[in-house]
């Protein structure tokens, strides 16, 4: 079974700061982790490999500090990494995102499954898996919280719906998204740590050229969208002291919280 895997560094949502003047996220001296949901579609991975066989790679686009993530993917036990890095990358909307990623797997060419995390920390769209099928041509099972069957053909999950689950299968090669709830993530080995981080870890560099692809496709060129401002929500908290007597405080509390429709 050969398995893809995005991945993606995002910085670490307990520090993130916004620059006033242009609404872009401030990542320096900040820590970037591994998006969360990214760990769960590689803990799958791992588990499909086992089953089956096979090896496993780890796709990230960013900034070239994002060859950390990757390396924390081999010490988990990825077999192979690829780091999507180019100026001409940056400001990529989801779909810019997804026809970057789209075009790396068409130069692998030899696939079985790709796995996505549900959605990024820092964005929390959902789009770039869903948008990456539709452009492989592949079908795909999002919100997986199970997977019930998996052979070299096909696959059957469980995926979650508003009012429970259902149980869909698809044939092979496909692409699915996951949740949290599917497993257990397990912790890197530090021997395959050290290994990613010294020269010989197999982690490629490709940047536009190497995909074929030209500036005006990717980035914030190639955007559909366009983000007009960005803010951080301020919460000031208020408070009021009621005074009187215990029943005519009682009721003043009461009638306030019926007004804001609290109770």
């Amino acid at each position: 079974m050969e398995t893809i895997v995005m991945i993606k560094q995002v910085p670490d949502t307990t520090e993130i700061r916004i620059d006033p003047s242009t609404g872009n996220l401030i990542r320096e001296g900040i820590e970037s982790i591994i998006n969360p949901d990214d760990r769960h579609a590689i803990e799958a991975a791992l588990q499909i490999k086992e089953k089956l066989g096979g090896s496993i790679i780890a796709i990230c686009m960013g900034p070239s500090q994002a060859i950390d993530a990757i390396s924390e993917a081999l010490g988990f036990g990825v077999d192979r990494g690829i780091l999507l890095t180019d100026k001409c990358f940056a400001g990529a909307d989801t779909w810019a995102t997804s026809f970057t990623l789209g075009r790396a797997v068409e130069k692998i060419n030899n696939y079985d499954l790709i796995i996505c995390g549900q959605q990024a920390i820092d964005g929390d769209t959902a789009q770039v898996g869903p948008q990456l099928a539709e452009y492989l041509h592949i079908p795909q099972i999002t919100y997986v919280k199970g997977i019930k069957e998996i052979t070299e053909k096909k696959i059957v999950a469980k995926r979650l719906v508003e009012s429970g689950y259902e149980i869909i299968g698809c044939g092979l090669p496909a692409l699915l998204t996951v949740v949290r709830e599917l497993n257990k993530t397990r912790f890197p080995r530090f021997d395959w740590l050290i290994d990613a981080c010294n020269k010989r870890a197999p982690i490629e560099i490709w940047n536009a050229a190497d995909l074929g692809v030209k500036a005006y496709q990717v980035g914030l060129q190639g955007s559909f969208t366009n983000v007009i401002s960005t803010y951080t929500p301020t919460f000031k908290r208020r408070g009021e002291i009621l005074e009187g007597d215990s029943q005519r405080m009682v009721e003043d509390l009461l009638t306030r919280l019926e007004e804001n429709h609290l109770v």
